[in-house]
């Protein structure tokens, strides 16, 4: 792999800035949630079946659709009704128990939503679906960036409706919090490693929608959400991977990102992002600028997006091009 090749004083002037960003603008170091979901012991325990429940650290996505696919509609309901949080967090199996199981897990009632994902641990994760996602022809998830949670969930939501509806509905949408994100702009911004647990659950989640027979999805990769998805690409189920407001892609360019997907990417020139020095030294910096023309990948309009968080807004050239993305329009 080609990554990180950078020359020396470039280096030195991403971890100068760096350094000096971290100085100005706190963050809270975060540690990654990772691991089975809650309830995990009890379910290992569970022989009610008369066999071993697959297990949720080791069992792969087509492992666990497989398993579901051999009970009855009462064994499956009963599964979610005792191990609401282990099911309602299991990547195989089939979406619609994931929302009853999920709707048993949140502390508040949530019958008029697809919670298709809820831990509880650290700031909370969560993963909404927005259409129909066993019978949509296409699907896209939003990967979003820094300070997202549970607690903050909405303004992820938010894109995910905006894309749905830019789509007339042709395309299910998942907004995907599926990940501990960096709070604020600091060490954990500027460094990979936070991205590197969530890559690992972007890959599972991704490999669960397509075991239980969900469309490969387009991924829509904004801020440090574009890191996550730049780590993930080689593995990632994903038929395109959209990096905007991005910071870099822990890549060279599209080829080091070893994947099949078609690679896009959008920059507004309002966005402060233009002003982080796309250079990696010593894990700061996340690499090359996914806009720029030797990077590669596909072009995405944005002149007349007004800020980093704008690029769903009604009415840009972003959303116009993103719903024909999702839509599966262009080639």
């Amino acid at each position: 792999m080609r990554r990180f090749r950078r020359t020396l004083g470039a280096a030195a002037l991403a971890a100068t800035v760096v350094a000096g960003t971290v100085g100005s603008a706190s963050g809270t170091a975060q540690t990654p949630i990772t691991g089975p979901p809650p309830g995990t012991a009890a379910w290992r325990g569970d022989h009610s079946l008369g066999r071993e429940l697959p297990d949720p650290a080791r069992a792969s996505a087509g492992e666990v659709a497989a398993f579901f696919d051999s009970l009855t509609d009462s064994q499956e309901h009963d599964l979610a009704s005792r191990h609401p949080r282990v099911v309602g967090n299991l990547d195989g199996a089939p979406s619609a128990l994931r929302y009853e199981a999920n709707a048993r897990a949140l502390p508040t009632r949530s019958d008029d939503r697809q919670i298709l994902a809820y831990d509880p641990r650290g700031r909370g994760e969560i993963v909404e679906v927005f259409g129909d996602l066993d019978r949509a022809r296409h699907v896209a998830v939003i990967v979003p960036g820094s300070d997202t949670d549970a607690r903050t969930f909405d303004r992820t939501s938010a894109m995910a409706r905006s894309l749905y509806e830019e789509t007339a509905g042709a395309t299910a949408v998942v907004a995907w919090a599926g990940y501990t994100t960096p709070v604020g702009v600091g060490l954990d911004a500027a460094t990979g490693d936070l991205a590197e647990a969530g890559a690992e659950r972007l890959v599972r989640f991704t490999r669960g929608l397509t075991a239980t027979g969900a469309a490969k999805p387009a991924l829509f990769c904004h801020s440090y959400g574009s890191v996550v998805c730049g780590l993930a690409a080689h593995e990632a189920d994903a038929s395109d991977i959209v990096a905007f407001g991005s910071p870099g892609m822990r890549a060279d360019d599209v080829a080091d990102l070893d994947t099949d997907a078609r690679v896009w990417a959008a920059k507004a020139p309002a966005d402060w992002i233009s002003k982080v020095p796309n250079v990696e030294f010593a894990g700061l910096g996340h690499g090359n600028d996914p806009t720029a023309p030797e990077f590669g990948a596909r072009h995405v309009p944005a002149d007349d997006v007004t800020d980093h968080t704008g690029y769903f807004e009604p009415g840009t050239s972003s959303l116009h091009a993103f719903a024909a993305i999702a839509r599966g329009e262009v080639r």
